[in-house]
């Protein structure tokens, strides 16, 4: 009952540190998607090989970061199978034995909806947010400090997937100057770069945009699906845009 217990916990540590290092990792320009893709390979040492690993390694925050999941992945990763074996070995009785399984197979299951659950992901993302920006200082060295970036405005990387939003639509049609967010650059698939897009610009499945807005704002777009619900997001979020520039306006011109 106890290595069962222990386990559980070193999976929710461990989803728990993989979830702060995606927060983190977008604060330094990483995308979303990319930034827990990188977190979870460090973290667990399976697939640390693409070239995005590369551009990852090679930002000297980044890498830090990395080196440190690194280092806790492997002593989490030994701590969770010693306790699954000494759970298992130490069990004599059918009876418990079935218990055994049954709490555990449980436990990873609520773990599991808890760590893909889109409202979780975005309260614990902005409370780690609020923490870094609180109780660290992120020293971006390369383009964000040349450009003085701050406060909720960034430049980030936008995945764009066959289900997104955005993907098969023109620059223009996309609209998303109407929501706060530029594009300064397309990486297409095939590793050719779209610098500055017009408007007639088509965003591709398979495409990375370099983005400059709200983080939030950027993040919402990433998790937006094609259809009449994206649609609708949208067209919220245009709305809601307007007031904030008129806000900001009149705080400029006050």
């Amino acid at each position: 009952m106890i290595s069962i217990l222990t386990l559980l916990v070193v999976l929710t540590l461990s989803i728990l540190v993989t979830r702060i290092a995606t927060v983190t990792l977008t604060y330094t320009g990483l995308s979303r998607e990319s930034a827990k893709f990188q977190a979870r390979s460090a973290f667990t040492g399976v697939g640390f090989t693409t070239n995005e690993s590369e551009k990852a390694v090679n930002h000297p925050i980044r890498r830090r970061i990395l080196l440190l999941l690194m280092l806790l992945g492997n002593a989490g990763v030994i701590t969770a199978v010693s306790s699954l074996i000494i759970s298992f070995v130490n069990t004599r009785e059918s009876g418990s034995m079935v218990w055994n399984v049954v709490l555990l197979v449980t436990g990873i299951v609520l773990l599991w909806s808890l760590a893909n659950s889109k409202w979780v992901d975005r309260r614990l993302s902005n409370l780690i947010a609020k923490f870094l920006k609180g109780y660290t200082s992120l020293n971006v060295q390369d383009y964000a400090n040349l450009l003085h970036l701050s406060g909720e405005y960034q430049i980030t990387e936008l995945h764009v997937d066959h289900s997104d939003w955005i993907a098969n639509k023109a620059l223009a049609q996309s609209k998303l100057r109407e929501e706060g967010v530029v594009v300064l650059g397309i990486n297409r698939e095939n590793g050719d770069y779209v610098g500055v897009p017009d408007g007639e610009t088509e965003i591709k499945p398979g495409d990375v945009l370099i983005t400059y807005g709200r983080i939030q704002s950027v993040a919402e777009i990433d998790e937006r699906k094609s259809g009449a619900k994206g649609n609708q997001e949208h067209q919220q979020k245009v709305e809601e845009q307007v007031l904030k520039k008129k806000e900001e306006k009149a705080k400029d011109q006050g």
